[in-house]
């Protein structure tokens, strides 16, 4: 695959990852409303954070030419029943899935700008979103309980559903 080619299906699985986050948030600020409404505040900034980010790689795919990931869609129905599904669990299955999400998002980002390293337009669009992402992670992180047992197999079941679905879209 050209540099060209990488860079365009990089910044289309990340545009789709950023809508599974904004659709991950969504479920989870529905249910939080009943579970953990003290979260509310944080989790609706880090949606209109995640939403800043999905666009930014949208305006980059869009100066590029480019249509969307196919995994898109999946991304957001994927991501709304994992919210929905972490938000009943209540406010630690929240912050472990941040946790989660965020640390497998950040150690591809970082290997991206390795990667895409003469492509200062992609660089430049993953990096907008670096530290936004490290903070929602430092920040679940800090609030969120050691995990048990469960928090430990959600974690993992987590990341690695998160891996597969970067594999997937890079993929199709």
């Amino acid at each position: 695959m050209s540099a060209t080619n990488l860079a365009g299906r990089i910044l289309k699985v990340n545009h789709a990852g950023e809508h599974g986050a904004v659709s991950i948030y969504s479920g989870q600020i529905f249910m939080a409303r009943f579970t953990a409404r003290f979260l509310l505040p944080e989790l609706l900034t880090f949606k209109a954070d995640e939403e800043k980010h999905r666009a930014a790689f949208y305006n980059e795919l869009q100066r590029r030419g480019l249509k969307r990931c196919k995994s898109y869609w999946l991304c957001a129905v994927g991501g709304y029943a994992l919210g929905i599904g972490t938000g009943l669990l209540g406010a630690n299955a929240i912050s472990l899935t941040t946790i989660a999400v965020e640390r497998t998002v950040l150690r591809h980002l970082r290997h991206q700008t390795e990667l895409l390293v003469e492509d200062a337009d992609a660089v430049s669009a993953i990096s907008s979103i670096l530290n936004e992402e490290q903070e929602h992670h430092d920040v679940a992180k800090n609030r969120s309980r050691p995990p048990g047992v469960f928090g430990r197999m959600l974690s993992s079941a987590i990341s690695g559903t998160t891996e597969a679905v970067i594999w997937l879209g890079m993929r199709l």
